[in-house]
């Protein structure tokens, strides 16, 4: 999907343990980083070495290509990723699967509520993870809350919704006080993340390799924090920072970085 390595070069259970020892409750997945880790370790494995460091909430990602016709190569590897992803989510109790459109590849949004009401049927067949669209910068469809709400609405709010990251939500031009058009129910995770409000040349690139920790760049990040708690939230905040500067830090440091600059925040 992305150019170069898309797993950790951090063992997963180095990774749980430095988790649990900063004080965060869970990790996220990403579907490249957990076909790496299946080569070494079976879902059960995986699972077990999470629970045994005390952590609770597992994400995994990121599926895209759902909302195309079946029939082609890019839908037939969407479908492929989609059996891994809902196999893990089963075996591991995940709390939620991430998917959207990340390269904004054309779709119709009443043809993506429809796909994306496709997608939560069949997820609810089989594992309780929901569903949660996420509103990503470079998505040329659904890229406002308006058209966001349209398609997990599709879904009918049973085991549908949103991803909130910060990075996009202030990328895309919506400020904290818009959240409160969102239907309580929709907002299934939220993701802190901080940047610069000045675009680099290439969107993707910065949105991969030039992210900031919570409280270090130039967004509202405890604006967003208050509104969705003010609303209600009540669900895991995880921390999504991209950054070439993180990755070159030992893990002790990412780890601990991450949880004294998110924690700061609230």
């Amino acid at each position: 999907m992305f150019r170069g390595r898309e797993w950790s070069l951090f063992d997963w259970r180095d990774r749980c343990a430095q988790a649990a020892r900063v004080g965060l409750r869970g990790l996220g997945l990403w579907h490249a980083d957990l076909e790496h880790q299946l080569e070494q370790r079976s879902l059960a494995e995986i699972r077990q070495i999470f629970q045994d460091h005390g952590l609770e909430t597992l994400e995994l990602e990121f599926l895209d290509g759902w909302y195309l016709d079946k029939g082609t190569e890019d839908r037939a590897a969407s479908d492929s990723r989609r059996a891994l992803l809902f196999e893990a989510a089963a075996e591991l109790g995940a709390h939620h699967i991430k998917v959207g459109n990340i390269f904004g590849v054309h779709c119709e949004i009443s043809k993506l509520a429809e796909r994306f009401a496709e997608l939560c049927a069949d997820a609810a067949k089989r594992h309780d993870a929901p569903i949660t669209y996420e509103l990503i910068s470079t998505d040329l469809n659904a890229n406002t809350l308006d058209r966001a709400i349209e398609v997990v609405r599709g879904a009918e709010g049973v085991n549908g919704g949103l991803t909130l990251d910060t990075w996009h939500l202030a990328k895309l031009g919506i400020a904290p006080e818009d959240l409160r058009r969102i239907p309580r129910q929709y907002v299934t995770y939220v993701e802190l993340s901080d940047g610069m409000s000045h675009n680099m040349s290439d969107l993707m690139e910065e949105a991969v390799r030039h992210r900031q920790l919570p409280g270090e760049g130039e967004f509202d990040l405890e604006g967003y924090i208050a509104v969705l708690q003010d609303l209600g939230y009540g669900g895991p905040w995880g921390v999504e920072v991209l950054s070439d500067r993180l990755r070159a830090l030992p893990i002790t440091e990412i780890f601990s970085r991450t949880w004294q600059t998110a924690s700061a925040q609230f």
